[in-house]
């Protein structure tokens, strides 16, 4: 896993030469929380690369609230992001019940429970995001929060109820696309596109004769 920011970033940079801040801020957490099992031992890993990991989040956030205008949300997509975020705290509150029993270390459930509410609040506002615009861009976006959001669901799965490499493979699998794609919504937001320029037609010719 610590690889995959590196090699996509070498990857950006052949076609693009610079980033956002935001966006480099997110790479950085990222990048932390992937390499922090380097450095810290068992009994603080989860904790220290879920912190590393939220800050990223927020990052995302940064990147996508302004885009979000609550003025232009219809009631009907309005009602459908307050249903989709009632479920969510419903399954996350039952989760967290169960994670409560089984874990002995509440800061390690307490860090779940906050990485959990802002992958669910990044992912209503990038849905939103979608539903009021439908573009390229926003459908990227929303992509990668998903891969990402189902990434961090199988590596609690993974830690916590079966730890099977499958599930280890299809985590990072998904966490590497969330990436891509990610990197896909940047290239794709960064492109400029060139106004086609004017063509002059002649006044002259140098027979009589036009042809129309």
């Amino acid at each position: 896993m610590p690889l995959f920011i590196p090699v996509l970033l070498i990857f950006f940079f052949v076609r693009f030469s610079s980033l956002g801040f935001v966006f480099i801020s997110f790479l950085l957490f990222s990048f932390l929380g992937d390499i922090s099992p380097m450095f810290f031992n068992e009994d603080v890993i989860i904790e220290t690369s879920s912190i590393l990991y939220i800050i990223s989040y927020l990052y995302l956030l940064i990147m996508v609230v302004p885009k979000f205008k609550l003025s232009e949300v219809t009631i009907l997509i309005g009602v459908y992001l307050l249903v989709v975020l009632s479920i969510n705290l419903y399954f996350l509150n039952i989760i967290y019940g169960i994670l409560s029993e089984v874990v002995s270390n509440r800061t390690e459930v307490m860090l779940y429970g906050i990485k959990s509410i802002f992958l669910i609040v990044l992912m209503l506002v990038s849905l939103g995001v979608y539903l009021n615009t439908q573009t390229k861009q926003s459908t990227l976006f929303l992509t990668a929060v998903l891969f990402i959001g189902l990434s961090v669901t199988l590596n609690y799965l993974k830690l916590y109820y079966l730890n099977d490499w499958s599930l280890e493979l299809l985590h990072r699998v998904l966490y590497a696309l969330g990436l891509y794609i990610m990197f896909k919504y940047i290239m794709n937001t960064g492109i400029k596109v060139k106004k086609p320029k004017p063509l002059l037609l002649k006044e002259s010719y140098r027979t009589d004769t036009v042809l129309s």
